[in-house]
């Protein structure tokens, strides 16, 4: 008789509560994929439950059950980044491998985690940290092992891309399809995290070092959010071919004289093209699109959270571990497992390369510039766009306003940002300007 896999689950919360049902809906195909009983011997919750199977330990003291000898893999869903932190640390110390899907603790201490873990001979899992169900960090560091990757671009927060979606398909203005979101469970009371891009920073963090084998570095993540989007953009965007999404960048730069060598990691709200792939991804949806030398680009989508596609991602990572933890051989012996290196890459041949900063990213632009309605006035932005080696790819000037300002839209081949902060800086010094300029990166995904 094989050795059951038992597992602590820390938790209780909507994904806790979604793994506990995957594991008793599905325990028969679980058994028959990896050749071991799963089972669950221990939960971590603040009171008693009474849906909860009677030989299931529920233990308040987390501590205690992550070091517990009756569990050999434990499931971190508590969020947060102290008690998370010092849990699944006990955890590692005490020789249990862990699953987690909490990508503010791997994004800000991941580094340290994972050495910690390698030095006691344990793995960290955590695909579910980014894009809920969808396995792309299975992909990256698998599927795509014998690739180059030179870039990805995702929608890798639901919340914001049905924000995006609703004022697009609706015409609702920002504020009102967030409180929506709020009263659906799409965000939560404070939404800094989803609208500002900090949710979707942490998760480049984690797909960046995949990427392209460098340590975590979320303090070097360019954020910016979706608040300051308004009708007004998301319409002359759809005139011009383009969408606006609120994306995560993460691309290699090579020195070839058009800007700095490095590793650009941004989010931001961006114009693709409307007919883009990522650009019909709607609604809370997920995607990641990944181009990679040789393959191409690939696309992978679905459920980015919620307790059926999180808890999927969770098991998925509870299987990996249960092959680490050893395999039956055809004397029913015990053979060793394996696993692929938490970052994708052996640790001592993590690379060094360094982050742009944002003054170095390049990217195109979609500039909105109001300006009075006198003759002369197009001619001197574009002079000044020219003047600042910017290459102008379109130009709508719509009709002037009852003020007498004139909106002029301007869509520039791709520069680098100081470039166009030397721009933005003298238009907004003109006479003819009235407002600060708007300005939206713009990326044609190629």
């Amino acid at each position: 008789m094989s050795k059951s896999i038992k597992l602590a689950i820390l938790g209780l919360g909507t994904v806790g509560t979604g793994v506990v049902n995957l594991i008793n809906d599905n325990l028969d195909e679980l058994k028959r994929r990896s050749g071991r009983d799963i089972v669950i011997t221990e939960v971590g919750t603040r009171r008693q439950r009474d849906d909860i199977d009677p030989n299931i330990i529920q233990n308040s003291d987390l501590m205690a059950a992550a070091a517990s000898d009756n569990v050999d893999i434990v499931i971190e869903l508590i969020g947060g980044t102290t008690l998370a932190k010092d849990v699944i640390m006990h955890a590692i110390k005490n020789g249990k491998h862990v699953v987690t899907a909490n990508k503010a603790l791997l994004a800000e201490h991941g580094n340290e985690i994972f050495a910690f873990a390698e030095a006691h001979n344990v793995h960290v899992a955590y695909e579910a940290a980014v894009a809920g169900g969808i396995p792309i960090i299975k992909v990256m560091r698998e599927a795509l092992a014998a690739n180059r990757i030179e870039w990805l671009a995702g929608i890798i927060n639901g919340t914001g891309n049905f924000i995006m979606t609703e004022m697009r398909d609706k015409g609702r203005p920002f504020a009102d399809v967030l409180t929506e979101a709020q009263e659906l469970g799409y965000a939560e009371a404070d939404p800094t995290f989803d609208v500002e891009g900090i949710d979707a920073a942490h998760k480049l963090a984690l797909l960046a070092s995949i990427a392209f084998g460098i340590p975590l570095q979320f303090d070097k993540v360019y954020c910016e959010g979706i608040t300051g989007i308004t009708l007004q953009d998301v319409n002359y965007a759809e005139e011009l071919g383009y969408r606006i999404k609120h994306l995560g960048f993460a691309v290699r730069r090579e020195s070839d004289g058009s800007g700095d060598a490095g590793i650009e990691l941004r989010v931001h709200p961006t114009l693709i093209p409307q007919n883009a792939l990522l650009a019909n991804v709607n609604g809370v949806k997920n995607a990641v699109l990944v181009n990679s030398h040789p393959l191409g680009q690939t696309l992978y989508c679905g459920d980015g959270a919620g307790a059926g596609a999180t808890a999927s991602a969770v098991m998925a990572d509870v299987m990996d571990l249960v092959r680490v933890l050893g395999s039956i051989d055809s004397n029913n012996e015990s053979t060793n497992g394996h696993h692929v290196p938490h970052l994708a890459f052996i640790p001592e041949q993590l690379s060094d390369t360094p982050i742009l900063r944002a003054e170095q990213m390049i990217t195109g632009y979609y500039l909105r510039v109001h300006a009075h309605d006198n003759p002369g006035v197009l001619a001197d932005i574009t002079r000044i766009l020219s003047d600042a080696g910017i290459n102008i790819d379109a130009i709508l000037q719509k009709p002037a306003h009852k003020l007498g300002q004139v909106p002029v839209i301007i869509l520039t081949l791709p520069v680098v940002e100081s470039q166009m902060n030397i721009a933005i800086e003298k238009i907004e010094k003109l006479d003819t300007t009235t407002d600060k300029v708007v300005r939206i990166r713009l990326d044609e995904l190629a």
